[in-house]
């Protein structure tokens, strides 16, 4: 991190001692540890919502037309699929 602040963060007891056996497991610190989790929950949020803005935009007819449409030749006799 280039610029990093400070915030008091209050957690329930069984909550604090699962972080510190899990970052102590992971070879990281505490603090490395809330700031990946918290970072993985915000990608995981803002990809949710990515995904939703594309679905909205989709144009399923388009979809329909494309997925319908003739096919090109038959595979040749030496077409193959590689180990």
């Amino acid at each position: 991190m280039t610029s990093a602040s400070t915030y008091p963060l209050r957690l329930p007891r069984s909550l604090r001692a699962a972080v510190e056996r899990v970052s102590k497991q992971d070879g990281t610190s505490i603090n490395q540890f809330v700031s990946i989790a918290v970072a993985e929950k915000i990608a995981q949020m803002e990809a949710q919502t990515y995904f939703a803005e594309r679905q909205a935009r989709a144009d399923l007819a388009a979809f329909d037309r494309l997925m319908s449409r003739p096919t090109g030749s038959p595979p040749r006799s030496d077409d193959r699929l590689l180990p």
